[in-house]
């Protein structure tokens, strides 16, 4: 087992909440965390460190204005909820915060703001314009907006890329419970704490499973995925007991607590952003052959031999999902080639390629430097 990480010159974290955490008694919050928490964000930036909060529950507190219980809704409910009750959201935190002096900004955002790299970059500016100035952003996702096929979901993902997006030096899940167990701590006396999970180490996933209640989209297994996705884009991850007093600078000031993923190697922004969230504009199905040179160490690039079909409409230029023939996808990245020009190299040669054409080409229908494996893949 690697030796866990020492966080003392991190200066850039961002910090997830989730509803279970933030909610308090009714359709209230729990002010006292957090002003617990705006006491530490005043401790971090007179340390020059820089913080990023993505926090729930804006459907909770949106729900309550009107009266809603709390239980599964239609969707149309919950955005009513949720353009409700992220004002509410914004005052607390603005409340909790100038307290002590920290002034918050928010940020809502959509997968579309990810997804097309020109609108990535340009968030990813407005992030850096903030922390610039000492201004802590409190991000949620734009549920009042978002597409239901095209949305993250739950804020543990929304976070991942938060962190990929910014370079942090580290993404923190506050949770309801001291970290990741080997089970259910709730119903199994048994359960362990996870101290350290390696980040070649899959198997961690078969303890969480559910979500985390009905005022939350979320749960352990979303939080382990986004934990995979921020490793594989080099950040570490710590989860960690949010009802703790002064928990984020215990854990800054070396005291080992919660479970920590480690990091894989820092991958280069592109592959970042490729990683973290891009949609993708069609597919590409690959044999056998193919899924074992993405695979291989070292990695290979998508030569058209190993394509079976493409899927959707596309130019050259756009970032597909890169499938195997279950239908698992396994990668993505920037094709080279319109989903036409797909269609008539598929399984050919790279020396066949220019011919089929008509006009000399790069031979890799994605190399290797515009290429990313999927989180959690089996022999990845």
């Amino acid at each position: 087992m690697s030796a866990p990480l020492r966080f003392e010159d991190c200066r850039r974290l961002v910090v997830k909440l989730g509803t279970r955490l933030v909610a308090g008694p009714g359709h209230g919050v729990k002010t006292e965390l957090l002003d617990d928490l705006g006491r530490q964000a005043a401790r971090l930036l007179a340390r020059r460190r820089k913080l990023i909060v993505v926090t729930s529950g804006a459907v909770h507190l949106g729900r309550g204005v009107l009266k809603r219980p709390q239980k599964r809704e239609a969707l149309a409910f919950r955005q009513a909820a949720a353009a409700i009750g992220q004002p509410e959201l914004m005052r607390h935190y603005s409340q909790a915060f100038s307290a002590h002096g920290v002034v918050v900004a928010q940020v809502l955002l959509t997968m579309a703001d990810i997804a097309e790299r020109e609108r990535y970059l340009n968030t990813r500016e407005t992030f850096e314009s903030l922390l610039r100035h000492n201004v802590v952003p409190i991000v949620n996702e734009n549920d009042c907006v978002s597409e239901p096929s095209v949305t993250f979901g739950e804020n543990d993902k929304l976070a991942a890329v938060i962190a990929a997006k910014v370079h942090a030096d580290l993404l923190v899940f506050l949770l309801d419970q001291p970290g990741l167990y080997t089970g259910n701590p709730n119903e199994d006396a048994d359960a362990e704490l996870v101290r350290v999970v390696e980040p070649t180490d899959v198997g961690f996933l078969k303890y969480a499973a559910g979500s985390g209640g009905p005022e939350s989209m979320g749960g352990m297994a979303t939080k382990c995925i986004a934990a995979r996705i921020a490793v594989e884009c080099g950040i570490p991850v710590a989860m960690i007991d949010g009802r703790e007093p002064r928990v984020l600078l215990r854990l800054l000031e070396g005291e080992e607590l919660g479970t920590l993923f480690l990091p894989a190697r820092r991958m280069s922004s592109r592959k970042s952003w490729l990683a973290s969230a891009t949609a993708t504009a069609g597919s590409i199905t690959i044999d056998g052959g193919a899924r074992r040179a993405l695979l291989a160490p070292g990695g290979r690039s998508l030569l058209p031999s190993g394509v079976i079909r493409a899927e959707g409409e596309f130019e050259a230029g756009a970032v597909l999902a890169v499938c195997e023939t279950s239908g698992q996808e396994i990668a993505r990245g920037i094709s080279n080639f319109s989903s036409a020009e797909i269609a008539k190299v598929a399984g050919a040669h790279t020396n066949e390629v220019a011919a089929l054409l008509g006009r000399e080409t790069a031979p890799e229908v994605i190399h290797r430097d515009n290429l990313v494996i999927s989180p959690l893949i089996p022999g990845a």
